[in-house]
């Protein structure tokens, strides 16, 4: 028999983060690891009347691609990816990670070709959730290497997992509709707001949210979810950041990370670890050096950084800004390639509103 918190996330995912119902057409991407949990997602989409369509990754694959590819291989968008992306009404994303570090020794410019690569169809289907034409989710299969990278047992990390998805929970669904209404009430607060200003031990930033739309993420298009989040008005962004955590992008480490940003761009950047990486993903395009996310994390379940991004920028007490591609349902226009989350402690700083404190040391205030 399944683990029963694998059988309730599946009904979790199915019923209230995607909302399946009869006729919907839905891809499970995934990876064949993951057989318990993919199994129990098929049976609960199936019952719930939903064409079911299973996509599994062949891992190792990525490797194999970015170190052996030609340019015209990595510049390829799979007529498959352009479906998905283009037309398919709903689709789950299960990442199944056997290996962190597989794609370390790769070159980054390689890598970074062929996410540019993507950037337009990746586009289309934003703007296709934004318009309430896709709903999608986003989730991740515990296994043995992301628990060696949280420094945790297996049995601990999936503990982890589940109670971060409510799942410890008798009634999961109505947990996550109680965080769904306290988002709502901070980002009515935040409605027609401007001038943002966040000072602390490791930030002194000012930026503009004029005319931006936060979002909820309440166990939808993520899951968890846990955090209100929006895309700041991109040449807004001015003064400096030091994130307290590693920031980790396609397994790549880089860690003790400074920016300064002078009209909405990065004109500084400094790194203890990995500074040659962060410089190659600055320069991937002209949309690396602005930032298309400012999210506040709200998920008191996580307490611990895990190295996982998934869950990390919904760690209750953080913030997070992210390198990259913008939101268009939150009124983003920057466009890249990339997206890169990277974590701001908040236990001694806070965020200003329009003059008002809006959070305090890791607390809201409203």
């Amino acid at each position: 028999m399944p683990d029963p918190r694998i059988l309730k996330l599946a009904q979790v995912l199915v019923r209230y983060s995607l909302a399946l119902g009869p006729g919907d057409e839905f891809v499970l991407e995934t990876a064949p690891l993951a057989q318990d949990l993919n199994l129990a997602i098929y049976r609960e989409a199936v019952r719930a009347g939903a064409h079911v369509t299973v996509f599994n990754r062949l891992p190792g694959s990525e490797e194999i691609l970015y170190k052996y590819a030609s340019d015209e291989q990595l510049d390829y968008v799979s007529p498959f990816v352009r479906l998905i992306c283009e037309q398919v009404p709903v689709s789950l994303y299960l990442d199944v990670i056997e290996n962190t570090r597989e794609l370390t020794s790769i070159d980054p410019a390689r890598i970074s070709r062929a996410r540019v690569a993507l950037t337009d169809v990746l586009g289309v289907h934003r703007q296709r959730t934004a318009a309430g034409q896709a709903r999608w989710c986003y989730t991740l299969y515990p296994t043995q290497a992301l628990a060696q990278e949280a420094d945790m047992s297996l049995a601990e990390y999936q503990e982890f997992v589940y109670r971060a998805g409510r799942l410890d929970e008798d009634d999961p669904v109505a947990a996550w509709e109680r965080e769904a209404a306290r988002q709502r009430e901070l980002i009515g607060w935040l409605a027609g707001k401007d001038q943002v200003v966040i000072q602390g031990d490791d930030i002194d930033l000012r930026l503009s949210i004029r005319g931006r739309r936060f979002v909820e993420s309440s166990g939808h298009e993520n899951f968890p979810g846990g955090e209100i989040f929006t895309s700041p008005v991109e040449e807004s962004l001015q003064g400096w950041v030091r994130f307290s955590y590693p920031a980790i992008h396609d397994g790549r480490e880089v860690d003790g990370i400074e920016l300064s940003f002078e009209g909405g761009q990065v004109v500084e950047q400094r790194a203890a670890k990995g500074e040659d990486f962060l410089g190659a993903m600055l320069a991937s395009d002209p949309g690396a050096r602005f930032v298309g996310e400012w999210g506040i994390g709200t998920n008191l379940g996580i307490r611990r950084f895990t190295k996982n991004i998934l869950f990390d920028e919904k760690m209750g007490g953080t913030m997070h800004l992210a390198l990259g591609f913008g939101f268009p349902e939150a009124g983003g226009q920057n466009q890249s390639g990339i997206h890169w989350d990277m974590l701001v402690d908040m236990a001694h700083a806070e965020i200003l509103v329009d003059g008002d404190l809006f959070y305090k040391d890791g607390e809201f205030l409203v």
